[in-house]
C-alpha cells in the first residue's frame, strides 16, 4: 500500500512541474485583479494534474473503482469545461448545460444514481422513484458548485477534500471494501502533492492553484464515491451521513447562496461573503481561516463516522445536521452586505 500510494504522490508531483511550465507558456495562469489579491500570475494547473494522475491510477489499478470508464470520460469533460472556463470566463449557461450532460452520462452509462434517502422517516425507506432522475443532477450540480465555491484561500479545496476522502477511505475500510478505500488514499496521494505547490512548501514562486479544472473534478469525484457509498447492497454508509462527511462546503454553499437571494442578488456571483473570508474579517489570517475551516470539517466527519459505527437513528442524525446547520448560519451573520464582484462562480482570493 505504502508503495503505491508513494508512486501517486510522486507522478502528482511530477505532473505538477510538467503542468506548471505548459501553464505558464500558454497563459492559463490566475491574474490579480479588484477581486482576487494574491501577487503574480499564478497557473492555474492543479486541477489538471491532479486528473492526469486519476486517468494514470485508473488505467493501473482499474479494480479500484466501479465503472472507472465511465468516470473517466466524466471527468475528462470537466476537466476540459473547466480548462475553458479558467482561461476565457466562460458564463453560467454551458457549465450548467455540461455538467447535466454528465449527469445524465453518469446515471445512463453506469447506473450511478440516488436511489434511496434511507430511513429517515423511521421503518419506512424514502425511496425516489423517477423523482431520481431530478434529483441525481441537482446533487452532481451541488457537489461540484460546493467544492467550486470553498476555494477560495490557499490550502482550503485540498484540505476539506481530504478530510471527506479520509473518512470515505476509513468507512470503505471499515466495510472490507479495500479497492475503495484505496482509490480514497490515492486521491488524497495526489492531493497532498498539490498542496506542497499551493501552500509554497517549494517557494512562492513554485506556487499554482487548483482552477475550476479541479474543483469540478474533486466536486465529481467526492458525489460519485457517495453515491457508491451509500446506494445499493454493497452500500457501507447511510445516505444521512453523507451530509456529515461534506458539511463544511455544503453549509458554505447553501448559506452563501441564501443569503445573496434574500438580498436579492445572484447567487452565482463571486463575493467575500465564504466562510473564509467571514473568519478573516473576523480577526483570523488565512493559514487561522484555514486551520479553522479544518477543524471543523474534520469534527462534523467524525460526528458522522461514529454515527455510522454507532449506528444511530437515521432521523436523529438529520434533525443535529439541521441544527447543525443552523448554529453555522446565525454564527456567521453579517449586518452589512458582502461585496459581489463577477460572474465567476469561484471564490476569490
Amino acid at each position: 500500500m505504502l508503495y503505491q500510494l508513494s508512486m501517486i504522490f510522486i507522478l502528482a508531483v511530477t505532473l505538477v512541474v510538467i503542468a506548471r511550465r505548459a501553464a505558464l507558456a500558454v497563459g492559463l495562469v490566475d491574474k490579480p485583479n479588484a477581486r482576487k489579491r494574491h501577487q503574480g500570475h499564478i497557473p492555474l494547473v492543479g486541477g489538471i494534474a491532479i486528473t492526469l494522475t486519476i486517468m494514470l491510477v485508473t488505467l493501473w489499478q482499474p479494480e479500484w473503482l466501479p465503472h472507472s470508464n465511465i468516470y473517466l470520460l466524466c471527468v475528462t469533460a470537466l476537466v476540459v469545461l473547466g480548462v475553458l472556463d479558467d482561461r476565457f470566463d466562460l458564463p453560467v449557461a454551458p457549465r450548467v448545460i455540461v455538467q447535466g450532460g454528465i449527469a445524465l452520462a453518469m446515471m445512463l452509462a453506469a447506473g450511478m444514481q440516488l436511489t434511496s434517502f434511507g430511513y429517515l422517516w423511521g421503518h419506512q425507506e424514502l425511496m425516489l422513484g423517477y423523482v431520481a432522475l431530478l434529483i441525481t443532477p441537482l446533487a452532481v450540480w451541488g457537489a461540484i458548485n460546493a467544492y467550486n465555491m470553498v476555494d477560495g484561500i490557499d490550502g482550503q479545496l485540498g484540505a476539506l477534500s481530504c478530510v471527506t476522502f479520509t473518512a470515505l477511505a476509513i468507512l470503505f475500510g471499515l466495510s472490507g471494501q479495500d479497492a475503495l478505500a484505496m482509490w480514497c488514499l490515492g486521491l488524497i496521494a495526489a492531493l497532498a502533492a498539490y498542496l506542497l505547490f499551493n501552500l509554497s512548501m517549494f517557494g512562492a514562486r513554485n506556487k499554482i492553484f487548483m482552477g475550476d479544472a479541479g474543483s469540478m473534478v474533486i466536486g465529481f469525484s467526492v458525489l460519485w464515491l457517495l453515491i457508491v457509498a451509500t446506494q445499493g447492497q454493497d452500500a457501507v454508509m447511510r445516505p444521512v451521513t453523507a451530509l456529515w462527511l461534506i458539511a463544511i462546503p455544503l453549509m458554505d454553499m447553501v448559506t452563501v447562496m441564501v443569503r445573496r437571494l434574500l438580498r436579492r442578488q445572484s447567487p452565482f456571483k463571486a463575493g467575500r461573503d465564504h466562510l473564509h473570508h467571514i473568519l478573516m474579517r473576523r480577526g483570523l489570517n488565512a493559514r487561522q481561516a484555514l486551520g479553522m475551516s479544518c477543524m471543523l470539517a474534520v469534527t462534523l466527519a467524525c460526528v458522522g463516522i461514529c454515527s455510522e459505527v454507532l449506528q444511530l437513528p437515521e432521523h436523529l442524525m438529520l434533525m443535529a445536521f439541521v441544527l447543525c446547520f443552523f448554529g453555522y448560519f446565525v454564527m456567521l451573520h453579517e449586518p452589512r452586505q458582502a461585496p459581489i464582484f463577477t460572474d465567476n462562480p469561484t471564490a476569490d482570493r
